[in-house]
């Protein structure tokens, strides 16, 4: 059975200032190439919306979010139905808990 995949307007906005990122910063083949793998990677939850990785079970935050590393990015999502929600988009290098729940996952160096 296949689920539908619904992005959000933040991640479409964040798919688009990535490809003008990765344009400016090397080329458009180059930034293709990187939305492609994270369009691909989303469009295969279509088929097994549970692959991605629990958050609660991860971080032992109470919600619903699952998400998928791909190409340096954290993409979120939920499942709704019969759809997948992509609802938020990431870089490894933000501090993506504090961003969604407010929860720091960076340590303290004293």
């Amino acid at each position: 059975m296949k689920y539908s995949i619904e992005y959000s307007q933040i991640v479409r906005r964040k798919l688009y200032l990535l490809k003008e990122d990765l344009t400016d910063r090397f080329d458009l083949e180059t930034a293709m190439k990187g939305i492609r793998q994270i369009t691909t990677s989303v469009k295969q939850l279509s088929d097994y919306p549970k692959k991605g990785m629990s958050v609660a079970d991860v971080f032992g935050v109470d919600t619903d979010f699952r998400y998928l590393y791909v190409g340096h990015n954290y993409v979120f999502y939920y499942i709704e139905d019969k759809r997948v929600i992509i609802a938020e988009l990431f870089d490894e290098r933000e501090d993506f808990m504090y961003k969604l729940f407010g929860i720091s996952s960076r340590s303290v160096e004293s």
